[in-house]
């Protein structure tokens, strides 16, 4: 109706009100106002039989600290066979390093559940239609592939309804049990999170129909510190130079990397901030160019011959809003400018 009306007025030049309009339209069947519109069937599925075969994922964003602090997030693993929370963790954003890190934690805990389900959140799932490039996965999901983990996900909220459910009464009773607490902070809230976490498994879990776990262990040869770090492909140029997160790695010539010109090799990225470059499963000696760095005031002074050009760089910078590849990865507690060396 909206749309009619402004195209009667601008094509016809006929002037009536959205509202006459829509009224004229459900009487003759063109429109259905809300009231009349069919509601969206949701039938409920069974649980999954055991625990482990199903876990729900997803973050909640919201002031659980209310005035006393911050918003931040939280991310909370439910099982589907007994709705009770198996891991949770209070962490400043949804990022995929974060996902990492407590999926980790998850995995160390109870070992690997058969499949993730989640969201449509681009953590999760390529969302860009045009992809042509990549392996079609997210860093997340091809961690997760990597130790034999299916990640599914819903179309609809109401598909992984037991962690919305658990969302919901979270904003209400954890909300309340931080404040008596006097918890103001994400460090003091994951301290207390243990405690709550038994409280509310008491309160609302319930019992799986078969209770065989189903749950995998790790297999020997799998490093969980290699497979959740964020991974990239970069071509080595013929000066033995790569570009990754706006720093240039110069590869320190020797027998190995010498023959790595126009090769690909990957860069590992990890969440603590060590930065590790491979070839065929072996790390290569690098140096670093960060192309951030602010230009030292004492070469402007020293450097006569390239005094101007300098300071005129140095001019530049101040203006420019310097930040790494919103691409690549952040981590809890790093600069837009820290980096570390492997």
């Amino acid at each position: 109706p909206t749309l009619a009306c402004e195209k009667l007025r601008e094509v016809h030049d006929c002037r009536v009100s959205r509202e006459t309009l829509r009224k004229w339209m459900i009487e003759d069947g063109l429109w259905l106002d809300r009231r009349h519109k069919l509601p969206s069937i949701h039938q409920p599925r069974n649980r999954r039989a055991r625990v482990g075969e199903l876990i729900q994922i997803d973050g909640s964003t919201h002031a659980w600290f209310e005035e006393r602090g911050d918003k931040c997030t939280l991310i909370a693993f439910i099982d589907d066979a007994t709705s009770r929370i198996q891991h949770a963790a209070f962490v400043p954003s949804e990022s995929a390093f974060d996902y990492m890190r407590e999926t980790r934690a998850y995995i160390d805990r109870f070992g690997r559940p058969i499949a993730f389900y989640s969201d449509k959140h681009a953590i999760f799932r390529v969302n860009h239609p045009g992809a042509i490039g990549g392996t079609g996965m997210t860093q997340f999901g091809r961690a997760l592939n990597e130790i034999n983990i299916d990640i599914l996900c819903a179309n609809t909220p109401s598909a992984k309804g037991r962690v919305e459910r658990c969302f919901g009464t979270l904003q209400d009773r954890l909300v309340k049990e931080l404040r008596l607490e006097g918890v103001s902070d994400m460090q003091a809230a994951n301290a207390y999170l243990p405690t709550f976490i038994e409280q509310y498994n008491a309160r609302f879990g319930k019992p799986p129909f078969d209770e065989t776990d189903g749950h995998r262990p790790m297999m020997g040869d799998w490093d969980l510190t290699d497979v959740f770090a964020w991974k990239e492909e970069r071509t080595v140029s013929n000066s033995l130079t790569l570009q990754y997160d706006k720093m240039l790695f110069l590869l320190v010539p020797n027998e190995v990397t010498r023959p790595l010109s126009r090769k690909r090799v990957t860069v590992h990225d990890y969440p603590d901030g060590r930065i590790a470059i491979r070839y065929e499963g072996r790390d290569l000696p690098y140096r670093v160019f960060d192309k951030l760095q602010k230009v030292d005031q004492a070469s402007v002074v020293d450097n006569k011959r390239f005094g101007a050009v300098l300071a005129y760089v140095a001019e530049r910078q101040k203006e420019y809003d310097e930040v790494r590849s919103k691409k690549s990865p952040r981590r809890r507690g790093q600069s837009e400018r820290q980096f570390f060396k492997s």
